[in-house]
């Protein structure tokens, strides 16, 4: 524990007070209690501020669109000599499992469903909600949330690897802000991107927990999804993924991100065959089509004179541009650290364009599975989501295909290893954070920060399942958001530096001649 910072111990501080914060029961302090505090600030920033996460998200989207088709495309994530350190299939890998993996199983079947029974507007006929409902779904797994993780992303490899800052937020401010970002002011700056991790990666945990649970209950008789069971289940993750942690980055989360994404595809792959395969891909194509094409109407979308549809908009659209931001300085320190050699330009194709397509072919499978049971066989998946819980529709569409259990099996083991590639992702992030960007951070720093990941997700949890969850990120995410506004800023400016010099060297370079 000899590197770490005052971060460290702030941070530290504060999850742990939170935490035993959660521990209160209910009704000892009905008026402050951690559910009741948190849902009325996220109350009053979804009603008074869903537009600025709408705005800011967006103006995320734009700024990397711009950046790959500008000058500064050819600026190399490193030195001008440096060589990408991993692969395409496990850099994909890597960034996939740390970027949306639980959360992409848990929706997958559920969220096209949700929305073909809750559209976001009137559809007028149950052809257009389906329609509507997975243009949705691409939507909020598409290019924004990826937007979000490459602003952040970029920023960090660039400081940290190009002008050999340390690899922390507050490292990416200096062009705006100097020296500053070495005192009081930085250490502000990181505390509060720990918090947006903590509880981003905390919202993915209970999730996962939840699902596994659903899981453990289809398969099993003798096992119920009851919030003891999902406690149950983050203790045995977090022994695992502790384990995994101990491994370093080439090992464990490297293995584990490879396995996840050829099981992800096998998965994938053998519902789309054994399913209604021509319905699937007819869907896949559509929705592709329209998404892109009322992308910058969604984009910009909101129900000022409408209030069940701003609720929609609130529930969903806000939630996931939330949440995405939360985790952006986890996903996004993750990817800076296994993106280093890559140009600009393939960095922000790479992350913008895979993990986008293969998200979107994930819904049409897995949602177009379940639409294609309700519409043509009759089976109410929404009414199961009703009784047992979002996590249990991927399970009941498996269930109505061959091989049902073995691959509820194969899911809940997919499941199983996105949660440990995300909490051991996250406490090596957690680690460099708070040991001023140290690219190896000691196993003390990374278990102490497994404890405090799994203690928050337990606590949420237990104070009031994914509605808890949904809050934290929330309200992590709003302070997070306006230091991202300057990180972009910043960066701008930085490459724009670069390029000056470059113009300059080349003119003396000329001038010789």
């Amino acid at each position: 524990m000899k590197k770490v910072t005052k971060v460290f111990y702030i941070s530290l501080a504060i999850s742990v007070l939170f935490i035993i914060w959660g521990l209160i029961p209910k009704d000892a302090l009905p008026e402050w209690n951690l559910d009741h505090v948190t849902s009325l600030i996220q109350g009053f920033l979804v009603t008074r501020f869903g537009w600025f996460y709408l705005l800011v998200t967006t103006a995320f989207l734009i700024f990397a669109i711009f950046l790959i088709v500008s000058k500064y495309g050819n600026i190399v994530l490193g030195k001008d000599e440096d060589k990408p350190e991993y692969n395409y299939l496990t850099w994909f890998g890597m960034l996939f499992s740390a970027g949306m993996g639980i959360g992409l199983v848990f929706w997958g079947a559920a969220e096209p469903i949700r929305h073909l029974h809750e559209p976001p507007y009137p559809t007028g006929t149950e052809a257009a909600a389906a329609r509507v409902a997975m243009q949705h779904s691409f939507f909020h797994w598409g290019f924004h949330p990826w937007a979000v993780y490459a602003t952040l992303a970029l920023a960090l490899a660039y400081f940290q690897f190009r002008k050999d800052e340390p690899g922390l937020i507050s490292s990416t401010l200096k062009p705006l802000y100097g020296d500053k970002m070495n005192g009081g002011y930085g250490t502000l700056i990181n505390v509060i991107a720990v918090f947006a991790t903590v509880f981003g990666v905390a919202t993915s945990l209970g999730l996962g927990a939840q699902q596994i649970g659903s899981g453990l209950e289809f398969i099993s008789d003798n096992i119920s999804n009851t919030i003891n069971t999902q406690l149950i289940i983050i203790a045995a993750v977090t022994v695992l993924y502790m384990l995994s942690a101990l491994t370093g980055l080439n090992k464990g989360i490297k293995i584990l991100s490879t396995t996840n994404i050829i099981v992800a595809i096998l998965l994938m792959l053998f519902l789309l065959f054994t399913g209604p395969t021509n319905f699937i891909m007819n869907f896949f194509t559509t929705t592709l089509g329209s998404y892109i094409s009322n992308l910058p109407e969604m984009s910009f979308r909101m129900a000022p004179f409408n209030e069940e549809n701003a609720h929609w908009l609130e529930d969903w659209t806000i939630f996931y541009w939330a949440w995405w931001i939360a985790w952006a300085p986890f996903v996004g320190m993750f990817i800076a650290r296994v993106s280093r050699g890559r140009t600009v330009r393939e960095f922000v194709v790479g992350v913008l364009l895979v993990p986008t397509i293969f998200g979107a072919l994930w819904f049409s499978v897995f949602g177009g599975s379940a639409i294609h049971l309700e519409m043509n066989q009759n089976i109410d998946i929404f009414n199961i989501i009703n009784e047992s819980g979002s996590e249990a529709a991927l399970f009941t569409v498996l269930e109505n295909f061959p091989l049902s259990t073995f691959m509820s099996v194969l899911a809940v083991l997919l499941i199983s290893t996105f949660f440990i590639t995300s909490a051991d992702s996250a406490t090596f992030v957690l680690g460099m954070q708070t040991t001023n960007g140290e690219l190896n951070p000691d196993i003390s720093v990374k278990v102490a920060w497994g404890i405090v990941q799994s203690g928050t997700a337990a606590v949420l949890l237990w104070q009031g399942g994914l509605g808890a969850l949904q809050t934290a990120s929330i309200i992590a995410a709003f302070p997070f958001a306006i230091i991202l506004i300057m990180v972009t800023y910043s960066l701008f400016k930085a490459f724009k530096e670069e390029a000056r010099l470059y113009t300059l060297k080349r003119r003396k370079r000329e001038g010789k001649r």
